[in-house]
């Protein structure tokens, strides 16, 4: 018994040894890498370009001032809402057709008016 105290004493010594040394590893390793100029500057740039990059994705896709066809869908669509409220269904059709033509995705906005218009009433 003895025997397997002392080798089991050697083991857990050599095991909190390796911990140690990894450890301080780390710590050299983290401070060498930020007192790095280089590394400062590359983790600058690397996120200003991520930064650019999000900016862009947003701007592109929301931006109405540069989507000419978003504001044309958007207008038409105020149009119809407007002859709607005001019970002319002639004019309300024929805008609500128009941004149905300029919309991207024409089966999505069918059904998005199938939701949020009146349903058919007869006279």
């Amino acid at each position: 018994m003895p025997y397997v105290r002392t080798v089991l004493g050697l083991l857990s010594g050599l095991a909190a040894c390796g911990a140690v040394a990894f450890l301080g590893y780390c710590v050299y390793f983290d401070r060498k890498q930020r007192g790095d100029p280089a590394f400062k500057l590359r983790l600058r740039e690397k996120r200003r370009a991520q930064q650019q990059k999000a900016e862009g994705r947003g701007a592109q896709l929301w931006d109405p001032a540069k989507n000419e066809k978003l504001q044309l869908f958007l207008q038409e669509v105020r149009m119809g809402e407007l002859w709607l409220s005001r019970g002319e269904h002639r004019m309300e059709v024929e805008h609500l057709s128009n941004a149905l033509l300029v919309c991207g995705q024409p089966q999505e906005l069918l059904k998005v008016f199938k939701h949020t218009l009146p349903p058919k009433t007869h006279n």
